[in-house]
This record gives structure tokens, C-alpha cells and sequence, in this order.
């Protein structure tokens, strides 16, 4: 039993508060809470970071305890005080992280994808992207080689983000008196918002006082819009995750001499050039679908997501216990049916061909498994065959790819 995952119970103590949130804002009659579309793409993007974050993860464990045994400053020893310390100085570094994460264009690259959503809920807390657990990691850094124990810095670290989950919800109020100290989800709303008096303000996790001191506290007035200045345009699963460093290489190459290139990668996201994403998003056809119009077939773009669920979270329980072929097969077969899920809600012909890669994996590793590989080619001749003799194709885009007016 040593080899258990417990990070295996995380999706579905995930999906057991989304199912409630979502029932409770049935009840208090709030539907704008959810969209279909942000939700499926929220989640998508969650199970994304979750899967190849146990790829990483051991590697960031490994940097804590490499700082620490060899760079640390103090001793720090393991008692009340110093565990009260911890969690305030996990906040501060928190804190630094994420304001520099909002004026810094490679930091925001990472975490852009966090503020995509034009929806608040707990489908918002998934859009968490490796990339920015990459870069946060570096940050937090500081806390072994400071001397905080890296047991003590890794288990702050999980309590940190989970109660930052449950900040993610507009179904609690203003709760004035507990907002001088703590960050609620009224308070971290506004750090979600795109109006322009909430702007870059609220960058505290678990305590508001650090926005206090440095002055980029801002209290909710009126009700937040939620999302980016400029919205993106589109669901792609890809799209999504590296715009950005598509935006800040146009405006690189732009950029002439090298500290207007510096500025490109390092200057605030406040001066990029805003006529970058429509031109890009022209360039690689990136646009959200009518507005008016959903997907009719939507139950299969639910299975998708049910089953990339169901094998993460048996994955995770398992992944010490699997060898690197079992795992890069899962991999790619997550990775695939997340990006076919994007495509999906954006009505992307191509979509068809990623069915058949992912049918081709799943063949080639079966056979492979069985000690089979002469027959490799079987499954790529049967689909060839059965494509060019019944047009599937087409069967597939008029089926699946079918609309009905929204309501």
C-alpha cells in the first residue's frame, strides 16, 4: 500500500464540490454562474496541469530538498511558532509571485490561462497551467533555502492551494470583518475582474494584508465583470495555453534594438501592442463559435471528459507502479482527448483525424503489450479501408458536429 497516490482523491473531491456548487446555484436561481462552454475548457485545463504535474512534481520535491541540504541559511527547527511562520511567509512569496506574474510579459505567459475564464466559479480554480507551476516553484524556493524544512514547505504548499480552491465561488458574500485579515471570495473576485478599478489588485492567496501594506487592496463595490480586458476568442485547448508566447514573439520580432526586445519578453503586459491577438488569432483561425449556437451532441464531449477523469485518477493512485511506456501512453491519450475536446467546442473539422490517432495508440499499444508488432499496420489498413468505404468522415462531422440555437 506505500505506493498510493493520495493526490488520486483530489479530481474527484474536486468534481464532488463542483456537483454542489452547481446544485446551489440551481437553488439560489444564479444560472449565469456557469457556462457550458468555460466550464468544459476550465476543467479540460485542470485535468492537463494535474496530469503532467505528476510528471514534475517529484523534480520540484527534489529541488527543495537539494536547496536545503546544501544552500540553506538557518536552521530552522519544527514547532507551532515556526509552522505560523511558514504559512505567513508562503503568503509573502505568494504574493510577490503573483503580482510579478501580472507586470512581468514571460511571468504572465504562465498565468494568463488562470484569467481566461468569464465565469467565477470552481471550474476557475483548474485553470492552472504546468507552466505556472514551473514558474511559482522557482519562487518558492526561497523557503528551503531560507532552512524551512522541505516536508513542512510541501505540505504548507498543498494547504496553501487548497484553500485557494474554495475561494473560487461567487455563491458566498462580502464577509467585511473577516476581510481585514483573510481572502475571501468576494476579495479575490475583484482579482479576477476586468473593470478597470479592479485591475491588478488582490494578490494575496490566504491573508490580505500583504495588499494592505503594499496598497493593491481593493474591496468588492460593484459586481465584478469577470475574464480579461481583451477576451480570447477561442476554446482551443492549445490556443489557450500558449497565445501569449506566440504575442510576446510577434512583438519581439517587432521590437527593434535590445532593450525594446528585453521589454518584449520582460516589460508589462500593459504595453503590449494590442492589435497582436486579432492578427494572430486571424493567422490560426482561432474563433469561438456563434454565439447563438451550441453544440447539440453535447453528451460526447461530457464521456470525453468523464473518462479522462476516471483514467487520471486511477493513474495517479497507480503512477509509482507503472513503467514510462504505460505512462507516456496515457500520456498522449489524455493530452489528445483533451485537445479533441477544444476543437469539439469550436466545430474544428480537423478533430476527425485526432479520433483516428487516438484509435492508432491505442491499438499500436496494445499489440506492442502482447509482443504483437509485426501487425502494427492491421489497424491503420482497417481504418484506411473503412474510411475510403463508408465516408466516415462525413458521418462524423454531421453527427457530432451538429448545432441547435442556444435558449
Amino acid at each position: 500500500m506505500k505506493h498510493i497516490n493520495f493526490l488520486a482523491f483530489a479530481m474527484p473531491a474536486f468534481f464532488l464540490f463542483l456537483f454542489l456548487e452547481y446544485k446551489l446555484a440551481q437553488r439560489k436561481k444564479r444560472p449565469e454562474i456557469f457556462n457550458y462552454e468555460s466550464s468544459v475548457s476550465n476543467i479540460s485545463i485542470g485535468i492537463a496541469e494535474r496530469l503532467i504535474n505528476l510528471f514534475v512534481a517529484a523534480s520540484f520535491y527534489q529541488l527543495y530538498y537539494l536547496i536545503y541540504d546544501n544552500y540553506r541559511i538557518f536552521d530552522i527547527p519544527s514547532n507551532v511558532f515556526v509552522w505560523i511562520a511558514l504559512i505567513l511567509a508562503t503568503d509573502f512569496v505568494w504574493y510577490w509571485y503573483h503580482r510579478l506574474g501580472h507586470e512581468v510579459n514571460f511571468f504572465w505567459a504562465a498565468h494568463i490561462v488562470h484569467h481566461h475564464s468569464e465565469e467565477f466559479n470552481f471550474t476557475a480554480a483548474a485553470r492552472i497551467t504546468t507552466f505556472q507551476a514551473i514558474v511559482r516553484t522557482g519562487f518558492w524556493c526561497v523557503l528551503p533555502f531560507a532552512g524551512f524544512q522541505p516536508s513542512m514547505v510541501i505540505t504548507m504548499l498543498i494547504v496553501h492551494g487548497a484553500y485557494s480552491f474554495f475561494t473560487h465561488t461567487q455563491l458566498i458574500g462580502k464577509i467585511k470583518w473577516l476581510e481585514y485579515v483573510f481572502v475571501t471570495p468576494s476579495v479575490h473576485g475583484i482579482h479576477h475582474a476586468s473593470d478597470e478599478k479592479y485591475l491588478d489588485k488582490n494578490y494575496g492567496d490566504m491573508f490580505t494584508f500583504w495588499d494592505r501594506i503594499f496598497g493593491t487592496f481593493q474591496e468588492e463595490e460593484e459586481r465584478p465583470k469577470y475574464g480579461l480586458t481583451h477576451p480570447l476568442k477561442s476554446y482551443s485547448f492549445l490556443w489557450q495555453h500558449f497565445h501569449y508566447y506566440f504575442e510576446i514573439y510577434e512583438l519581439w520580432k517587432r521590437s527593434k534594438g535590445f532593450k525594446e526586445k528585453w521589454k518584449a519578453v520582460f516589460g508589462s503586459p500593459a504595453h503590449m501592442d494590442q492589435d497582436i491577438r486579432p492578427i494572430l488569432e486571424k493567422r490560426f483561425l482561432q474563433d469561438k463559435a456563434n454565439p447563438h449556437q451550441r453544440l447539440r451532441f453535447r453528451n460526447y464531449l461530457y464521456i470525453q471528459l468523464g473518462l479522462c477523469t476516471l483514467v487520471l485518477t486511477i493513474f495517479t493512485y497507480y503512477f509509482d507502479l507503472l513503467n514510462m511506456l504505460d505512462k507516456l501512453f496515457v500520456l498522449s491519450i489524455i493530452l489528445i482527448t483533451l485537445i479533441n475536446c477544444g476543437a469539439l467546442l469550436e466545430q474544428r473539422k480537423w478533430m476527425y483525424y485526432l479520433e483516428y490517432a487516438r484509435i492508432f495508440i491505442i491499438t499500436t499499444y496494445f499489440l506492442y503489450e502482447e509482443n504483437m508488432q509485426t501487425f502494427f499496420f492491421v489497424p491503420l489498413a482497417i481504418m484506411i479501408f473503412v474510411e475510403q468505404l463508408f465516408s466516415l468522415g462525413k458521418r462524423y462531422q454531421n453527427v457530432i458536429l451538429q448545432l441547435e440555437p442556444l435558449e
